[in-house]
């Protein structure tokens, strides 16, 4: 294991990654540092390409001690499709799109559940915890029973009812409340000394990021080490965009990538975006939403711990932050479908959406190479797949269909 110490991203405070731990003692979250002289000198890029697929294919890059084994289902290596019929239509020859769909239990959330279920098995950890919009608590029901882990989750009562039932078919305690996901993370804080669960929350332990990064390092070497111009993200926790700049940061150290970024466009809904609302005011921090309403679960967060990195990436990157209506995600949603046979996600469509704005705007131009992500798969999201086609169309979206 190449690990060399924790380290907070605010204060810079570094310590042991021998136990099990959250935050810094200021409260922020910590980031998982690496020898990476020696990584460069144990594997290349082209040992790991030959590798079987997976996130676990990068081990030298992730925390797990050698000898151990991870706690897998698959993930990772989801496909990088050329849009091109789509980004014909937008003046983008160069559109693609990173569909994490083809994670296993649908979403990019399985990837840091890998990681973090992982680590708090090889730490001893035998209850886990989690607040969750939807796809997250599903990932750590499914890894936590892969583990022969107990997984309790917290959900708002209006979750998308298909995250609840997986949640329960993978045999995680449920409990519902009635609030946001911030509510639910409050409760979770108020029980989990005294019921002895280790909390999984987004970026409120080292590990699930770790998971999140990895996409950072496929999107590399599906571009045979150039990377895109822009890469276009749902943002709620903002846990795979900061992973993500993680993994450039590391690549260069490596001397895998030059010293050029994409930039970063965070995406959020009207009706949740205070990361938006932060960043137009050039805010270090970002203030809590109020009462935050989206059909897109995913981007349903009032309050992220990760605030400041994700506005800090952003500004360093040269990127921006987008917010988009409900209506126009939801027609975008079944446009990104219906052009590329992709299964889209109410956040994916958010990504259209956004992308289409800015470049109609002059912020992204014809000849950039653009990444949208689609986080997880529409069928996940049945009343928000329900809405989309009943859904009157915006005339500025027209073009789209």
């Amino acid at each position: 294991m190449f690990v060399e110490s924790l380290e907070c991203f605010a204060c810079g405070a570094r310590q042991g990654a021998d136990r099990c731990i959250n935050l810094c003692s200021c409260g922020k979250p910590l980031a998982v540092r690496y020898d990476l002289a020696q990584v460069a000198r144990a594997v290349t890029r082209e040992e790991i390409r030959r590798r079987p697929a997976g996130t676990w294919r990068w081990r030298e890059l992730l925390p797990l001690p050698p000898g151990e084994q991870p706690v897998t289902l698959g993930e990772g290596d989801t496909p990088l499709i050329h849009a091109q019929a789509l980004g014909e239509r937008l003046g983008l020859p160069k559109l693609f799109v990173k569909d994490e769909a083809c994670n296993p239990t649908g979403s990019f959330k399985a990837r840091g559940m890998s990681v973090a279920v992982t680590m708090a098995r090889h730490f001893g950890q035998r209850k886990l915890v989690a607040p969750s919009a939807g796809n997250a608590g599903g990932a750590l029901a499914a890894y936590a029973a892969a583990a022969g882990l107990e997984a309790f989750v917290f959900m708002p009562a209006d979750v998308p009812v298909v995250n609840r039932l997986e949640c329960e078919l993978s045999g995680a305690h449920v409990t519902l409340i009635d609030g946001l996901i911030d509510d639910c993370g409050r409760e979770v804080a108020l029980r989990k000394a005294s019921q002895g669960w280790f909390d999984v929350s987004t970026l409120k332990e080292p590990y699930r990021v770790e998971g999140k990064k990895i996409m950072g390092y496929e999107l590399a070497e599906q571009f045979d080490w150039v990377l895109p111009d822009v890469i276009v993200y749902p943002t709620g926790g903002g846990t795979g965009l900061v992973g993500m700049a993680k993994a450039f940061d590391e690549m260069e150290a490596l001397g895998w990538i030059g010293a050029k970024r994409p930039r970063f466009v965070a995406v959020q809904s009207s009706g949740c975006a205070p990361i938006v609302r932060a960043f137009e005011a050039g805010r270090e921090f970002a203030d809590r939403w109020g009462k935050g309403g989206t059909v897109a679960a995913g981007l349903r967060v009032p309050q992220a711990i990760a605030d400041f990195i994700i506005l800090r990436e952003l500004r360093r990157s040269g990127g921006c932050a987008v917010m988009i209506e409900d209506e126009e995600l939801l027609a975008a949603m079944r446009t990104l479908a219906s052009a590329t046979g992709v299964c889209a996600c109410p956040e994916g469509g958010a990504c259209l959406a956004a992308t289409r704005k800015l470049q109609t705007g002059g912020w992204i131009k014809p000849e950039e190479c653009v990444v949208l992500f689609n986080t997880g798969s529409g069928m996940k999201y049945i009343e928000a797949a329900q809405s989309c086609l009943n859904c009157p169309l915006l005339p500025e979206a027209a073009p789209l269909l």
